[in-house]
């Protein structure tokens, strides 16, 4: 049986091979996840500034090191959704970029300790929520993801369950297998670990 922590495990050895700083975690680092539906890559590659005539086969797993010395995204496309690591995350990008009926999803953790987990739609902030503090959600639907969230633990801000406390590395696995259940995928086998694209800068 796999912990509950197994998909924010399984993102963090991915990201940091060896010989990095023990300290360093995803929020030290800034990262940032995006997977957008409903363009191709060629209509999205200006907005992500994407020189697609660099495209390169990459596992996520070597992202960071290319990320540092050239700027290169990892850019992996499956079931019709095209993740891109790493992306931006603020409310304006979202909702420019999934006008004309585009859906994004977005992940994000940030040096100051801050988390979010954000669905937009059609230029529209549908909900948005901390993957620690869940109880809090925003958009114009709060609730439209909830028939996907069954079984799934984000960390509870009451004191009623004190004898089985949700960990922050929970919540984040938490919000990955929402992202895997919302595109209909593995999100281990199909994103974490295949290999996919890294695609250089044109800025």
């Amino acid at each position: 049986m796999q912990s509950r922590t197994y998909l924010y495990d399984l993102l963090v050895s991915t990201i940091f091979t060896e010989g990095l700083d023990a300290e360093m975690d995803l929020w030290a680092l800034g990262f940032s996840a995006l997977w957008i539906k409903g363009a191709d890559l060629d209509a999205l590659a200006p907005a992500f500034h994407l020189d697609l005539a660099t495209r390169t086969p990459c596992h996520l797993s070597e992202i960071l090191d290319h990320n540092i010395d050239d700027g290169s995204d990892w850019v992996a496309e499956v079931n019709g959704w095209i993740g891109i690591v790493p992306a931006r995350s603020d409310d304006e990008f979202l909702l420019s970029i999934t006008e004309g009926g585009r859906q994004a999803l977005s992940l994000s953790m940030d040096i100051h300790g801050r988390d979010h987990f954000k669905y937009t739609r059609d230029g529209r902030m549908i909900v948005s929520f901390e993957q620690t503090w869940p109880k809090e959600r925003f958009g114009d639907d709060p609730h439209a993801l909830d028939h996907l969230m069954d079984g799934l633990r984000f960390q509870i801000t009451d004191g009623g369950v004190l004898d089985d406390p949700v960990e922050q590395d929970e919540s984040i696995s938490s919000a990955l297998a929402l992202i895997g259940r919302i595109t209909e995928t593995d999100i281990a086998a199909e994103w974490l670990q295949a290999r996919h694209s890294r695609i250089g800068s044109t800025s």
